[in-house]
């Protein structure tokens, strides 16, 4: 366990930041799975912007990787214009 007083606010800090990040990872999995069960496309359309905000910003505070962001906002993308 920690011995000094930075490194138990430093375990605090991080207990904390890890909860924050798991509810956040998994709405944006949530709003995903969503998304691709969508059938109606103007639903999908209006639905599609708000998902790729969410994954822009898991990719900005280093959650997500770049490319994984990329990756999933261009399969997002097609599968929305496919319907």
């Amino acid at each position: 366990m920690a011995n000094h007083k930075s490194a138990k606010k430093r375990a605090r800090q991080d207990a904390k930041k890890r909860i924050y990040n798991r509810y956040y990872k998994k709405s944006t999995r949530t709003a995903i799975k969503n998304l691709r069960e969508m059938e109606e496309k103007d639903k999908a359309v209006a639905f599609l912007p708000k998902v790729i905000s969410m994954v822009d910003r898991l990719v900005k505070k280093n959650l997500w990787h770049k490319n994984k962001g990329a990756n999933l906002k261009s399969k997002l993308t097609k599968a929305v214009n496919a319907l």
